[in-house]
Parts: C-alpha cells; sequence; structure tokens
C-alpha cells in the first residue's frame, strides 16, 4: 500500500478512482491530506479523458474529519489552510471541497464508516453520494467550537430547509445512512457504497461526456438563476452541444450503431 495520502486510479475507459489513504487516522485531514486532494483534483481537470471520478477512503471510514492535533498544533498549518488574497476567494480548506463541483465531470462519493465534519464538507463537493448502511454523517464542527467553513454550506444550503441546516450544524448531531438520505445529505443508500458507484459510473459513460459536463455547469451555475438566465443558459449550452462530434455519436449509438465518443469539448 502506497504512503501517498490521496491514491489515483484511472481505468482504460475514463473511470477515476480518488481514495483517501490515511486509513490508520480514520482518514483525518491534515495538511499533506489537504494538499494532496487539491494536488489530484487540479490533474483530473486537466486531463480529457477522465469521463467520471468516483471518491472513496481507504479503510473502515471514509473521512472522520480534520486531525485537529495535527494542524493545531502548527501555526503554519492552520496559516496554509486558511489564507486567502481576497475574502471572496476560496482558501485551501475550501478548494478542496468546492474543486470537485469545478471538475467538468461526474463525481461520485462512496461513503462508508464515519464521514464527519471536514469529511462531510468534502463529500458534499461530490454531484452524488451513495452511502453504505453503516455510514454515519455529521457536520461536526461545532463540537470543536467551530463553523463549518469548507464550502460544504453552499451544497448544504441548496439540500435542505434552513431550520434544518441550522439544527444538524448547531449541534453536531450523528446521522445514520437512512437519516442522511431523508435530509438530502446522501442520494442514495446501497449494501456496497463503492460497487454502487461504479455501477453508476457505467452508465454515466455511456452518455455524451459534453452532455454530462453541459448538464453539471448548468445545474451548478444556474440552479437559483431566474427563470430568464435559465432558459438563456439552457439555448447556450444546447448549441454548444449540436455544434459538437458527440451529439452525432450519441444519435448513432442511440440507433445501436458501434462508436466512442471523442475527447470532451471545452466548456
Amino acid at each position: 500500500m502506497t504512503n501517498s495520502p490521496v491514491i489515483l486510479k484511472v481505468t482504460d475507459n475514463g473511470i477515476a478512482t480518488v481514495s483517501l489513504n490515511r486509513p490508520d487516522k480514520l482518514n483525518a485531514l491534515d495538511i499533506d491530506m489537504f494538499l494532496a486532494i487539491k494536488k489530484t483534483v487540479t490533474s483530473l481537470k486537466k486531463n480529457k479523458h477522465i469521463r467520471v471520478v468516483i471518491l472513496t477512503g481507504e479503510g473502515p471510514d471514509f473521512c472522520s474529519g480534520l486531525d485537529v492535533k495535527s494542524v493545531m498544533s502548527k501555526p503554519s498549518s492552520a496559516l496554509k489552510l486558511l489564507f486567502k488574497w481576497l475574502p471572496g476567494n476560496s482558501n485551501l480548506a475550501q478548494k478542496v471541497t468546492s474543486m470537485w463541483r469545478e471538475l467538468n465531470m461526474p463525481v461520485i462519493a462512496a461513503l462508508h464508516g464515519r464521514c464527519w465534519g471536514g469529511g462531510l464538507q468534502i463529500a458534499l463537493g461530490a454531484d452524488f453520494r451513495i452511502a453504505q448502511p453503516d455510514a454515519n454523517l455529521s457536520i461536526m464542527e461545532s463540537k470543536w467550537g467551530l463553523i463549518p467553513d469548507m464550502a460544504g454550506n453552499t451544497q448544504i444550503r441548496k439540500l435542505m430547509p434552513i431550520d434544518v441546516a441550522m439544527k444538524l450544524t448547531m449541534t453536531a448531531e450523528v446521522l445514520s445512512a437512512e437519516e442522511a438520505l431523508r435530509y438530502n445529505l446522501v442520494t442514495e443508500v446501497n449494501d456496497s457504497a463503492l460497487d454502487r458507484a461504479n455501477e453508476l459510473a457505467l452508465t454515466l459513460i455511456d452518455k455524451s461526456p459534453d452532455v454530462l459536463a453541459g448538464v453539471k455547469k448548468l445545474f451548478n451555475q444556474n440552479w437559483s438563476s431566474s427563470d430568464r438566465t435559465f432558459f438563456a443558459k439552457e439555448s447556450w449550452y444546447q448549441v454548444k452541444i449540436l455544434a459538437g462530434k458527440n451529439q452525432k455519436i450519441a444519435t448513432k449509438k442511440a440507433l445501436g450503431k458501434d462508436a466512442q465518443y471523442k475527447t470532451r469539448m471545452r466548456w
């Protein structure tokens, strides 16, 4: 097993699996893991052959949150996490969540065991979250006298009413996978989250990579926009897709013909 805090594996059909790799520390986030996640997502962003990303954790847990002892014992580590040039920019702590949403391909988080604090924040960066029945989730920052500040709040506000979000954030309540499903924190519950994530990935790579990228951008950037803005974006993205090669290939595949998609267009 590699000592790298993040493991990246890519299959020939373009499915990338990213694994958090500190199982002896419950995959808790130290500064090396923050930096490794950022580096990994940057490499995925540059690779047009990646079609789908699966995010998981080695060992019995997805991620138990911030390695408080490691980070807080070194002022330089805390500074690296929180520093930003402008208030509206994202810092390193926020990038490890927000960068997943900036990828032009679907991201599926396969959750098992603990998914607490910073671990849940990272999972919220994924487009889909599949949890095993043994998974338990918590917005746990208030337990440590903190507020969640890793960019997951921008997703939580889309998933649940404000009073529910405030209650879960203030109380640091630990939720079972089924409870998390009722609160919309996860997309579905499955006995094997990783197997289900791979099954979904295979379904997605059968679709045009331009459509996957276009839908993700349309929804993530315009979900709360006015109808007029949404109409305009829908039309513009459709024109882009129609002008590309992959739409014609999708039509051939739909008609039962053998065809391979080209690399994803620039979005």
